[in-house]
């Protein structure tokens, strides 16, 4: 199993965990947010990085 479906597959099983043990909102929030405040707190060459790393491995 590679590193990011190991993470993947961490973070589904924590939100599930958060989702049973708070409500779906606040659930979805951390499972949302947090990837998108990480994304957003890259300087603007580490997301250009990511992106041309993403769709090589999309094979385009």
């Amino acid at each position: 199993m590679s590193n990011g479906a190991k993470v993947a597959v961490a973070g589904v099983a924590a939100g599930l965990l958060l989702w049973w043990l708070t409500n779906f909102w606040i659930a979805a929030l951390v499972m949302f947010g947090i990837p998108a405040a990480a994304y957003l707190m890259l300087d603007p060459g580490q997301r250009r990085r990511l992106r041309r790393i993403n769709r090589r491995e999309l094979g385009r």
